[in-house]
């Protein structure tokens, strides 16, 4: 079958050379069964792949699972995809059957594939190299014959380099890659989506299709699309329902663009959560080292000043060596708090004077945890009090999926 033959049978809109690309390879590798894993940004339109290779297989008549692997809770994942044995764990009243057993015979499509607990990894890639799966429960092997389409939006690499995705099942999934272009890499393809969407909700709404003139094409075709197609779709329905006006202007069109400043990717660590050392971590260990060495200038300077016995001080480094001394951690692990400085009249002043001894306050050092894994567990505790205990909230809050903080108050035990 011909790209052309394939774009009209789904409905696929452009023309740009790295989408014909992909949609090739999609056809020449769909009579077979090889594993295929595919990428691109969010909004990319990477779930028509695995449509297009199903249904261009000889699998086309079993069965087609598509599967969001970050919408299914760490937890029930496993029983999900394999199934399970009644009474396995709480709540199983009976066997079920996982997707790889229901879909025997035809294609899984697992988006998201880079969310996949790291157990469930484990099962995945036995499956992709035997063809065999245990349901969660049981010992018993159940063979399966399924052809496997993953897609994720993530960098692999990084993936793999942080521990959080296995890179032998990387190379079981990504037998065959296809990388589905980002839209601002497609500006020859923008304003044909344009108008196939304003006559989609022409007819769904009943009303003329919105155009626009030339200016607000250009404007158009030169907007970044940090949102892909999935962004443009949604723009377009905004307008069609909103504006009265059926002909869009740039100045119009304009209010309807966010900022592309304000797009800007945010930092993510490329650990992709807690699960290794992130930037959030990194930042933790820089304050503390800091603070260390804060503290060892401070135990210096003090020598120093108590070698010469006697100092020349005007108010203002008074009071700057009272705030400065306050907190001097001493081998004895006590901390000795100096008295006041009051210069006198001659500006003298004698550290080893008797006199003074006696004003030395001896308090209990309280040594701070430099442990990385003590700070995460504090600050999930922390985040879930003020959340009171609403996972949801206190996830968003740490900046982790809410999967991630589950598995975390389970290894932690904390109480949510």
């Amino acid at each position: 079958m011909e790209v052309q033959q394939v774009k009209q049978r789904f409905g696929i809109i452009g023309n740009a050379p790295l989408l014909n690309r992909a949609l090739e390879v999609a056809i020449q590798v769909a009579p077979t069964d090889i594993s295929v894993l595919v990428t691109g940004e969010s909004g990319t339109g990477k779930e028509i792949i695995p449509q297009v290779i199903h249904q261009l297989s000889s699998r086309k008549h079993g069965e087609y699972i598509a599967v969001n692997c970050g919408a299914i809770p760490e937890g029930t994942i496993d029983s999900e995809l394999f199934g399970h044995e009644k009474g396995s764990f709480t709540g199983a009243s009976g066997s079920r059957k996982g997707y790889f057993e229901v879909a025997d015979g035809g294609t899984i499509f697992l988006d998201e594939v880079a969310e996949l607990p790291m157990q469930t990894q484990v099962r995945l890639l036995r499956v992709l190299e035997t063809g065999e799966f245990i349901r969660v429960g049981s010992s018993k092997s159940i063979k399966t014959n399924v052809r496997v389409v993953a897609a994720t939006n993530e960098n692999m690499q990084r993936a793999i380099s942080s521990g959080k995705f296995r890179e032998d099942l990387f190379y079981r999934l990504s037998t065959v890659p296809i990388s589905l272009p980002a839209l601002r890499n497609r500006k020859e393809d923008v304003h044909l989506l344009f108008r196939k969407f304003a006559s989609d909700f022409s007819d769904k709404y009943r009303m003329p299709a919105i155009k626009l003139n030339d200016d607000a094409v250009d404007l158009l075709n030169n907007y970044s699309w940090p949102g892909n197609i999935r962004q443009l779709k949604n723009l377009v329905e905004q307008i069609s329902v909103i504006e009265t006006s059926r002909e869009i202007d740039a100045v119009l069109f304009k209010r309807y663009l966010p900022d592309e400043k304000s797009n800007t990717p945010a930092l993510i660590p490329e650990g992709g959560g807690s699960d290794s050392i992130n930037e959030r971590e990194l930042m933790y260990k820089f304050l503390f080292d800091m603070k260390k060495d804060l503290t060892d200038l401070k135990k210096i300077v003090l020598e120093m000043v108590s070698q010469n016995g006697e100092i020349d001080l005007d108010n203002d480094q008074t009071s700057m060596i009272n705030r400065f001394y306050s907190d001097i951690q001493t081998p004895s692990n006590t901390t000795k708090i100096l008295p006041p400085v009051n210069p006198s009249n001659d500006n003298d002043y004698d550290f080893d004077s008797k006199n003074n001894e006696g004003s030395y306050e001896e308090h209990e050092e309280v040594e701070e945890s430099l442990s990385l894994e003590d700070r995460e567990k504090e600050l999930i505790q922390k985040a879930l009090e003020k959340h009171k205990g609403k996972r949801k909230y206190a996830a968003s809050e740490l900046g982790i999926s809410e999967r991630t903080l589950y598995r975390k108050i389970k290894e932690y035990n904390l109480a949510d």
